[in-house]
């Protein structure tokens, strides 16, 4: 799950840089395209800001996904602790 958002995150902050990049481009090479460079810039910004974002809610993820993975394998050992000496008592 959170290799998903890692993928946005990294998808998102190239396009930032591209839209960093464009805002650097004179008007005359974008025939079509906003020609504003505070507009790219903001663009830009926006689309960090959003990868960050998206980067923090992945390592979230994959911190709260290794803390149930632990607990559960915590769980399953004292579980197994607890069947094994009742086990060999009872089975003799």
């Amino acid at each position: 799950m959170s290799r998903n958002f890692y993928i946005l995150a990294a998808s998102l902050g190239l396009f930032a840089l591209i839209s960093g990049g464009m805002s650097l481009v004179p008007s005359s090479f974008q025939p079509g395209l906003p020609a504003n460079g505070s507009l790219w810039r903001m663009i830009a910004i926006f689309l960090f800001l959003c990868a960050l974002v998206a980067a923090f809610i992945g390592v979230m993820t994959n911190l709260f996904e290794q803390v149930d993975r632990r607990s559960e394998e915590a769980r399953q050992a004292t579980r197994r602790r607890r069947r094994g000496p009742a086990d060999k008592r009872g089975g003799g």
